[in-house]
């Protein structure tokens, strides 16, 4: 890589040198592969085996592996956590600056805030609307079988079966 940042213009060509991005094998209008191209780079290599590295981490990048291989499995996981950290590591090379970690609570924070966000939409697609589990002594007791928050609407809820005394449509 050499010491001069300026040698890349940007982060996504800093990226695409490592062979760290997407690939982008089109035919046609249609997408043949995506698969990241296969690159003989010592810095990506270093890159994939510090987000390998990041398994057993309890910081925001770990959290963000383990999310992912969940979901991709394992190499994709990695490539993608490499990716990641290629785009941390140009940040702090083109501007001297530093790094610190959020932590892993903040990244499940902000994540379960993005599955919140989702799920208000679809309900409101489908014409319902997400209410916030009330915290009443009487009823908390009832309901600590539902979950924080309960889908209310025309349509009956299996959940919403059991509440059916305190709940109307």
């Amino acid at each position: 890589m050499g010491l001069n940042p300026k040698r890349f213009l940007s982060v996504k060509h800093f990226t695409s040198w490592l062979g760290l991005c997407p690939g982008q094998k089109v035919t046609d209008g249609k997408v043949k592969s995506s698969q990241t191209r296969t690159v003989v780079n010592r810095a990506a290599n270093a890159f994939r085996m510090a987000a390998f590295s990041l398994t057993p981490s309890r910081s925001a990048l770990g959290a963000f592996y383990r999310r992912l291989r969940s979901r991709l499995g394992a190499p994709k996981a990695i490539t993608a956590t490499a990716h990641k950290l290629a785009r941390l590591f140009y940040q702090i090379w083109t501007t001297a600056g530093r790094y610190s970690d959020p932590g892993m609570d903040y990244y499940e924070q902000k994540y379960q805030d993005l599955i919140l966000k989702n799920l208000q939409k679809k309900a409101q697609a489908f014409g319902l609307q997400l209410v916030p589990k009330s915290q009443d002594k009487e009823e908390a007791s009832f309901y600590q079988t539902l979950s924080t928050y309960s889908i209310y609407g025309c349509y009956e809820v299996q959940q919403q079966q059991l509440a059916n005394q305190f709940l109307k449509c």
